[in-house]
């Protein structure tokens, strides 16, 4: 297992400056995560390399031109947080419905002081904003969440959904439904998983809008 010096050192996506952030905010989750599920208990003492690393991997696949993004069902802040974190210069909207959660993502933009970052604590269907990008980590279904997305993306933007090892039955459930550039990026944290990158989404007859 790493540990969080190791983590930073080994991670090129991020700074000196934002590597004390990160080791805050997991101080942060740790400490919440007592009182609420934020993420599984198993997964602590892996913490770095189970979910810190496995955000960050979405570091380069961001379009150069993102300005906005959109993490659906945000809950602990994976990727969403971190993602605003290392990447302060863009606007990140965290949307998460369970008001324990949302208290905690907006505990942490306190204490970390994030100008950059946001908390909805909505149902995402009320979101009536549209995003150059947006993600989501363990929230639905493919299909399910190319829904979510495509009356919230502006034009050109691109989705980042990273799957675990049903990925591939995932997508092609979601292509009967919708339409677009589908690529898949083999996760560089677990060998079975995959990120699905999708741009140009729209629907096919069969899709029904969120």
């Amino acid at each position: 297992m790493m540990t969080t010096s190791q983590f930073a050192d080994s991670t090129q996506n991020v700074s000196r400056e934002t590597s004390p952030l990160l080791e805050r905010y997991v101080a942060l989750l740790q400490k919440w995560n007592r009182a609420i599920n934020l993420i599984g208990k198993s997964t602590e003492r892996t913490i770095w390399d189970r979910h810190i690393a496995d955000s960050l991997q979405l570091l380069p696949l961001i379009p150069p031109e993102t300005t906005t993004v959109a993490d659906f069902g945000s809950g602990a802040g994976l990727p969403g947080m971190v993602l605003a974190i290392v990447r302060p210069d863009i606007q990140m909207t965290l949307i998460e419905q369970d008001q324990r959660k949302a208290a905690f993502l907006q505990e942490v933009c306190a204490q970390l002081s994030l100008t950059n970052t946001r908390v909805l604590a909505l149902d995402i269907h009320r979101v009536e904003e549209r995003f150059s990008l947006i993600t989501a980590r363990a929230l639905a279904p493919l299909e399910a969440l190319c829904a979510f997305a495509y009356p919230r993306l502006l034009p050109g933007a691109t989705c980042l959904f990273p799957k675990g090892q049903n990925f591939a039955n995932e997508v092609a459930e979601a292509r009967k439904k919708w339409a677009g550039d589908f690529q898949i990026i083999h996760s560089a944290t677990k060998e079975e998983s995959s990120i699905i990158s999708i741009t140009k989404l729209s629907t096919t007859s069969n899709a029904e809008q969120s």
